[in-house]
């Protein structure tokens, strides 16, 4: 997260919780529904926290990395997201 990415509070989501592992980002789930990616990720629960630019649209996530290069290495992938709850 940089405020280059966001705005100058880069680590506060739009839930207005911080950052952290497990956190996604989506246009169209509301805050606080659980998803799994279990081809990129097995079991791993994700909970969607932020939004993204509205030029994504509703079907687009993105996952938060703790550094940029994390993401940079991830990069965009097209796979299977399972909600859980919402």
């Amino acid at each position: 997260s940089t405020p280059e990415q966001t705005d100058d509070t880069p680590f506060i989501t739009a839930n207005g919780t911080y950052v952290k592992d497990g956190i996604v980002a989506n246009n169209r789930l509301p805050f606080g529904t659980k998803v799994k990616i279990p081809q990129l990720y097995g079991d791993k629960i994700f909970t969607v926290e932020d939004r993204m630019n509205r030029q994504k649209g509703n079907y687009h996530f993105d996952i938060w990395f703790g550094s940029y290069k994390q993401a940079v290495d991830f990069g965009a992938q097209r796979t299977y997201i399972e909600v859980l709850e919402s």
